[in-house]
């Protein structure tokens, strides 16, 4: 379905390789993607070009955030698995948890990496409700998310399920700085502290671009445990 050469080419571009195996998988992810879709709300981006460049390139540019090693990482609010699906694909090492709220969304994932030959742990949660469950809190080198919510608010649901030294990973687009800026606060609330921060221009298509960023907060100390606090609280009065 889609034109693996050009994923190759654009993943060249961001110093990945991709083996003829690797570029086969994303080809059988974009199909069963568009085929799912059909039926299941999972993308608005459905074109072969869109989903090379605003979901597959998308997801890969965080890929050179990552720490090296052993990293269990978890998606959260991931969707039709972006950013972690291609990040596993392009680097099989990793240990990734799928979080999302909606259990149909992560039954596409348990058919997809079914597919693909993946393994993957799935959780249907909220994120705020795992981030108060021993069993996820703080029990991850890694939270990454993908344009999934405003920044503060966003913090509040990823940094309580990271360990201390680990990192938490927004994926944003041309909002990335000034709510950088707004999030600081809650940064060093919830044990974290920036790290870096990049913008640049992404190519969205043969002719187009836009804007992306990645902030990285390190965790330097534990989340005092009244956080994350309930849904309704962190999305009325952010921190």
């Amino acid at each position: 379905m889609i034109d693996i050469d050009l994923l190759a080419r654009e993943a060249q571009k961001l110093s990945i390789e991709l083996s003829p195996e690797t570029l086969e998988k994303f080809d059988a992810y974009a199909n069963l993607l568009v085929e799912t879709n059909k039926s299941m709300n999972l993308t608005a981006i459905t074109d072969p070009e869109g989903i090379v460049y605003k979901h597959f390139i998308d997801s890969l540019t965080a890929l050179s955030s990552l720490p090296k090693g052993h990293v269990s990482l978890v998606d959260v609010g991931s969707g039709a698995g972006f950013p972690g699906i291609p990040l596993l694909l392009a680097r099989p090492d990793l240990e990734v948890t799928v979080l999302d709220s909606l259990e149909k969304r992560l039954r596409f994932i348990e058919t997809l990496c079914d597919t693909l030959g993946l393994k993957v742990k799935t959780v249907h949660a909220r994120a705020e409700e795992a981030g108060q469950d021993p069993l996820y809190r703080e029990q991850y080198d890694v939270a990454i998310a993908r344009a999934v919510a405003y920044l503060p608010v966003l913090c509040e649901w990823c940094i309580p399920l990271i360990k201390p030294d680990g990192f938490f990973i927004s994926m944003k687009g041309s909002s990335g700085l000034d709510e950088t800026d707004k999030s600081q606060r809650a940064i060093k609330i919830l044990g974290g502290q920036q790290k870096s921060f990049q913008s640049f221009n992404l190519q969205t298509s043969t002719e187009t671009y836009e804007k992306r960023s990645i902030l990285v907060v390190g965790k330097i100390e534990s989340t005092p445990e009244k956080y994350p606090r309930t849904n309704g609280k962190i999305k009325k009065q952010p921190l």
